[in-house]
């Protein structure tokens, strides 16, 4: 049976579907203007040269399929509604496949003095920062690690979204009601730990658990040839510390394929920058961010042990176990630049050139953002070949290496539209090497090369 939508409650989604259709006009009866039917088909296929971690269970490759339809509705007066559902079938692991409502929300708008306003009620996928390695400022949304490792595909969230624009800029406040969870592969997935994550048991450090209220609010504006944004964020956090507890943890530690881990969400607050200035072929772009109430992905070892001990010995519980692990406040950045070379040799095609840095003041505590690596000291550097063809055709290569370890990453994607409504993308990602310390190296056998024949409609 397909899992059931990442920890999203039937009833909520039904109160979301609701809530929003009835939104799109609260006091008439609803004239439908416009409508329009769209979305994707995808087969898919993954193949892992080497054997997992755990070759009892996971298998050297998978295929599937994505459906992804959208749905789009105008009435009269220009209000919407828009539903994006998902489902995915994996061939491997019951866990990714799962549905999700990637969209499902009600948009209304109108003028307030000299600006305009927005809301869109409903389930709804945000998209902050600049960067290519990473989005340091993004946080709005839970990140669906079952679709891809690099962090860029999202959970519908739960939200009033509230926009007011003028002349001086575009101001945006959110109120998050529900935490979407992350969910892990499961025990036939490959991209994970050598152990399990139980997504069934899930720890929260508010007595609220997922209902906790978060809200979030950011201002952008352009000035000339600058594009800035600042962000706030107070609430629970997207990413999970992992605590592995007796008697479901074994001494050997993360690489022993009998553990269990029990995801864990810190209240955190955040202030985050992001902007990009744009000179001719050049764009340069930054991402900041402050952070503090997280939970570091390390504790301190002695202190550690001696609770893991009484843990053990059934002196203790998790509370005592989950305060080892430090909760500090750090910053991160990412910086860096693109520039693009214009119909190369005189045909139609641009080379686009990418360098960042990623920096983390946490060093190896830091909890993993991008799969298999922490980008605590990391340098990424990509090419992106655009050939401006009828078929749309482009190549993308990055390699990213960290500063401080031995941990190297390579990824190559193909894109091409192979006829009006089909196109085929191709991918490989490579881990080229991977520190012993580094908290991803039982992931090291990963590396996998990527294949989807899409359908548009």
């Amino acid at each position: 049976m397909p899992r059931r939508a990442a920890r999203y409650p039937l009833a909520l989604t039904a109160i979301w579907l609701a809530a929003s259709i009835v939104a799109v006009d609260a006091h008439a009866e609803i004239e439908f203007a416009a409508w329009e039917l769209s979305g994707r088909v995808s087969l898919e296929g993954r193949y892992f040269p080497q054997t997992g971690i755990d070759p009892r269970h996971q298998s050297s490759h998978t295929t599937g399929f994505v459906v992804e339809p959208k749905l789009y509705v105008e009435e009269a007066e220009g209000s919407s509604f828009t539903l994006v559902p998902f489902f995915r079938y994996d061939s491997a692991d019951s866990v990714r496949t799962h549905w999700d409502l990637r969209e499902a929300y009600a948009l209304l708008f109108g003028e307030l003095g000299e600006g305009e306003w927005e809301v869109r009620l409903g389930a709804d996928r945000v998209f902050w920062g600049v960067a290519e390695s990473q989005h340091l400022v993004d946080i709005v949304n839970q990140i669906d690690f079952l679709e891809h490792p690099n962090g860029e595909v999202k959970y519908g969230q739960p939200m009033v979204h509230v926009t007011w624009t003028g002349d001086w800029g575009a101001l945006e406040f959110f109120g998050l009601p529900y935490h979407r969870q992350r969910i892990y592969p499961g025990q036939g997935g490959r991209l994970r730990f050598a152990g399990l994550v139980d997504n069934e048991r899930v720890e929260y450090e508010s007595s609220a658990r997922e209902w906790h209220p978060d809200f979030a609010a950011r201002y952008s504006q352009s000035f000339g040839p600058l594009d800035i944004g600042l962000s706030a964020f107070n609430g629970t956090s997207r990413e999970a510390s992992l605590v592995c507890m007796p008697p479901a943890c074994k001494p050997t530690g993360v690489s022993d394929v009998s553990n269990v881990w029990i995801p864990y969400y810190a209240q955190i607050r955040q202030f985050g920058l992001d902007a990009q200035l744009t000179l001719d072929a050049w764009l340069f772009k930054l991402e900041a961010m402050h952070r503090s109430g997280e939970r570091n992905a390390i504790g301190r070892e002695r202190e550690f042990v001696q609770a893991y001990s009484a843990v053990a010995a059934g002196e203790s519980g998790f509370d005592d176990l989950i305060s080892i692990f430090r909760k500090d406040d750090y910053v991160a950045a990412v910086v860096g630049g693109e520039y693009t070379f214009y119909s190369v040799f005189g045909s139609a095609a641009d080379v686009g050139l990418l360098a960042e840095w990623n920096y983390d003041d946490r060093g190896r505590r830091a909890l993993p953002r991008r799969q298999p690596m922490t980008l605590d000291n990391d340098f990424f550097i990509g090419a992106r070949f655009a050939f401006n063809d009828v078929q749309s055709t482009e190549i993308t290569a990055a390699f990213l290496t960290d500063a401080s370890r031995d941990t190297r990453t390579l990824g190559v994607e193909f894109d091409r539209r192979l006829f009006d409504q089909w196109s085929l993308h191709a991918e490989a990602n490579m881990i080229l090497s991977i520190d012993p310390l580094d908290v991803q190296y039982v992931g090291r056998r990963d590396g996998f090369f990527e294949f989807h024949l899409e359908y548009n409609f």
